[in-house]
């Protein structure tokens, strides 16, 4: 029976030699020997017993076996010679016995080379063991700037306090970010009930994920159990059975595919216009009723942020009285963001808008749930396939509003005030950096996050004493103030110099009637499945500069001009040569930064004085929407 397990592990291995000489690939072992570092260059480090995961073992250390195994570690050699008797007897001994003295292998970059033990090894693959003993040498290579060996280095962290050794990411800062998750800090020595508990909870969830096909899919597990994890929460998916397990896999399957693609974007930068009849608009309009809940984080009258979004919601019901009606939750949280979602689900709404980006995992899992509900979520470059996000390009305006700053300083200092470093937010500083500096080249930006700890906004005017102050956008009705847009503060006087604007109504109209004239669903059938987000500008009329009385007209003037080009796209905020802080950016005087680009910004320009903060030194409200939008910076997460 040994020796018919032997001759179907040689078939086995000869497809596989087969299929990798085809592919143009090694078709034997990997060699650890002919990959390692110069001696020297590297350490070694012993690490004891360790349970080795099969799939983690690539190849031999020497080159002196690697000729007798393809490269799934299946034997090749003829049925009748020493070597397959050997793996034969061994074959036996795992049926009757088990297999239990351990190999001797090296660790390196988180794959195993098998020093000592190669037929064990091959015989326990066959039998598709999940793990084998195995005396353990790391061999910790130098620190370079290549994404993997980041990455490795994230994971040696991971693995001084949990020991876990068979989970792995594509991409830098998914390590602590999987700490996070379960609500571990990153020098937190796991237990050994916490260990065993994250084996089953993995364990479980890789055995759907492959049945379902997962191995066919181009990332790691490790990348679609983060993603599944963040979504439904660590303690959650601990606590399902097989059969919820299951169902949520394979409801989730979409956002694993989408992980392929480096979570690819199609932003729509303008509001999609599809040529229909008249009837077939008359019949999609006619067939259309809608019902919409606006889920807010606080209430108009506490924020302005709130505000701007009620006055959206107030414009589509005067816009469609008969078409649209809406519903409003208030003062929504993360611990009650769930039950409001399905309380307006529930009540009949087919369309949600959740206005803050805090909700945009709960807004995931209410699409997942929900397939028939159309689901969006006010945040930028959030990717995931059962929702979509919208956002509008505020960094064109915050260019006019930087323009209109320089030609009123006359000391050369402006004060930029922003909340979060989440994407959108440096675009915009930096889009009022480099308008300031156009008008006036000698004009510096000093830039103060109100999220940080030990924030206080008068200390800073007394000190700095700032030509203009780059404020919030808007203020609520209630607030006697004018300290809001770009402002001058004397004492106690302030004076209005102009003020962004949101027009959240004209976004949301626009949205309501990709749904009537049936271009949402155009925009469903793209090739290739992308996460979609909504991203416009002054060009859809959603972004404007109102500019107050206090600006003279030649001001205005060059404001009026500057916003007609951008809309007409005769220019274009981030074009040319851009230089940030640490040199320049682009040196290409005819290129433009792409909107990927210019989302993901992680620079500042070079005459802002200030920088980026961590997360640590931000408050304790400001966490969870860095969490999900903050920006990344080349070593990880801020």
């Amino acid at each position: 029976m040994s020796k018919e397990d032997y001759i179907k592990a040689q078939r086995m291995g000869k497809r596989d030699y087969q299929l990798r000489m085809m592919k143009g690939l090694p078709p034997t072992l990997e060699v650890l020997d002919d990959i390692l570092p110069p001696k020297g260059s590297y350490s070694e480090v012993p690490l004891g017993l360790v349970q080795i995961p099969m799939d983690l073992i690539v190849g031999t250390k020497t080159g002196g076996r690697s000729s007798a195994f393809a490269g799934n570690f299946m034997p090749i050699l003829k049925d009748n010679t020493e070597f397959a008797i050997k793996w034969a007897l061994l074959s036996t001994a795992h049926v009757t016995e088990g297999i239990r003295e351990p190999v001797k292998a090296y660790e390196y970059m988180n794959k195993f080379y098998i020093l000592e033990g190669n037929k064990r090894v091959s015989v326990m693959k066959y039998y598709d063991a999940v793990s084998i003993p195995g005396e353990v040498i790391r061999i910790i290579p130098p620190r370079t700037k290549e994404k993997e060996n980041r990455i490795y280095f994230e994971f040696l962290d991971f693995y001084e306090v949990s020991k876990v050794n068979y989970i792995w990411f594509s991409n830098t800062g998914s390590f602590g970010k999987l700490l996070t998750v379960m609500k571990k800090k990153p020098d937190e020595v796991w237990t050994e009930e916490e260990r065993l508990l994250f084996s089953s909870v993995y364990s479980r969830f890789l055995g759907e994920y492959t049945a379902r096909g997962g191995k066919e899919l181009s990332i790691t597990p490790g990348d679609a159990f983060l993603s599944f994890v963040t979504l439904y929460g660590y303690q959650a998916v601990c606590d399902k059975t097989m059969s919820e397990l299951k169902n949520l896999v394979a409801k989730s399957w979409e956002e694993f595919t989408l992980l392929q693609s480096g979570k690819e974007i199609d932003l729509k930068l303008a509001p999609t216009e599809e040529k229909k009849t008249l009837l077939s608009r008359i019949l999609s309009m006619s067939s259309t009723k809608l019902k919409a809940a606006f889920i807010y984080a606080k209430t108009p009258g506490t924020s302005a942020w709130t505000y701007a979004h009620e006055l959206g919601r107030l414009h589509l019901e005067q816009t469609f009285p008969d078409e649209v009606s809406t519903v409003v939750y208030e003062n929504v949280t993360l611990t009650n963001i769930e039950v409001c979602m399905e309380s307006a689900i529930k009540s009949g709404c087919n369309l949600v808008f959740t206005t803050s980006p805090a909700f945009a995992q709960a807004s995931l899992k209410a699409a997942i749930a929900y397939p028939d509900v159309r689901i969006l979520n006010c945040s930028l470059n959030t990717s995931h396939r059962y929702i979509r996000t919208y956002y509008a390009r505020m960094h064109e305006a915050k260019f006019l509003m930087g323009a209109i700053a320089g030609a009123m300083a006359e000391n050369n200092r402006l004060l930029y005030l922003e909340d979060y470093p989440i994407y959108g937010s440096v675009a915009n500083i930096n889009a009022f950096a480099l308008g300031a500096k156009m008008i006036n080249p000698r004009v510096k930006v000093y830039l103060e996050w109100t999220s940080r700890k030990r924030f206080d906004l008068y200390e800073l005017i007394r000190n700095l004493r700032p030509d203009c102050i780059s404020g919030k956008d808007m203020v609520i009705p209630e607030e006697a103030t004018r300290s809001f847009g770009i402002y001058r503060q004397e004492g106690d006087y302030t004076q209005s110099l102009a003020m962004p604007l949101w027009h959240w109504g004209r976004f949301y109209e626009l949205l309501i009637r990709t749904i009537m004239d049936g271009t949402w669903k155009s925009d469903d059938k793209a090739p290739g499945k992308k996460a979609i987000n909504y991203w416009w500008g002054m060009s859809a009329g959603v972004i404007d500069v109102i500019c107050s009385k206090n600006i003279p007209n030649e001001t205005k003037r060059l404001v009026d001009l500057l916003k007609q080009s951008i809309i007409s796209g005769q220019f274009d905020v981030f074009s040319g040569v851009l230089s940030s802080q640490d040199g320049i950016v682009q040196d290409d005087p005819e290129r433009s930064l792409t909107p990927d680009e210019i989302i993901k910004m992680d620079w500042l320009a070079e005459n802002v004085i200030g920088s980026i903060p961590k997360t640590e030194e931000l408050k304790e409200q400001a966490k969870p929407v860095t969490f999900q939008q903050g920006v990344k910076k080349e070593k990880g997460q801020i």
